[in-house]
């Protein structure tokens, strides 16, 4: 049975994935930054950090050395298609005032993930993609446009505490971005992964 998916389920899952995984997160950013400038390892690097969502679906907490997994190595030439593809997808849907664009970036957003997950090609990834979306579209959205008004509402908010504040704003700008890859997961997890037997409560 489908399960079905939610704005409530997407944020509070979403928080608890990312939050369980925010030290390991920031590690594999730290990890990704400092081999950025070692050619071919930083390509390997990349794909691992663009699917974190994935193995942060599984519910347990990763680990930041995993980003040097062999196996991303083998993704080099889909990877490089898929965005391609996703990115002349998305442009063109663009240029036909705006909201095509934003249709097609939701519909392909679980491609990647689904690319490493599922073994799949980079096309059968976006048609597999956009088929698990259709119907969600909506929800995923307004999941996300909630996440984005309560980031800058928190901003403004912190950014009048004074000195305090500040130091606020910095915890959260420094938990964007495990909290975004945690929404990404509860995404995938609820869509495309396979059921889950932990609790994250």
């Amino acid at each position: 049975m489908e399960k079905k998916l939610t704005i409530p389920y997407i944020l509070s899952e979403g928080l608890a994935l990312g939050l369980k995984n925010a030290a390991s997160v920031i590690g594999a950013v730290v990890l990704w930054i400092l081999t950025l400038w070692i050619p071919y390892i930083n390509i390997g690097t990349t794909i691992a950090i663009a699917s974190l969502p994935l193995a942060i679906s599984k519910g347990k907490v990763i680990s930041p050395l995993q980003i040097f997994d062999k196996k991303y190595f083998k993704y080099l030439g889909e990877f490089f298609l898929l965005l391609g593809l996703m990115y002349a997808g998305i442009i063109a849907g663009m240029a036909f005032f705006i909201i095509p664009g934003l249709v097609i970036a939701i519909a392909w957003s679980l491609a990647l993930l689904l690319m490493i997950d599922k073994g799949l090609n980079p096309i059968e990834a976006l048609t597999k993609s956009n088929q698990l979306t259709t119907g969600h579209k909506w929800t995923i959205f307004a999941a996300q446009l909630v996440v984005v008004i309560g980031i800058v509402i928190l901003s403004v908010i912190f950014g009048l505490l004074g000195t305090f504040g500040k130091v606020l704003l910095v915890l959260v700008i420094v938990l964007i971005f495990p909290l975004l890859l945690g929404f990404e997961a509860a995404i995938y997890r609820s869509l495309a992964g396979e059921p889950q037997t932990e609790s994250l409560d």
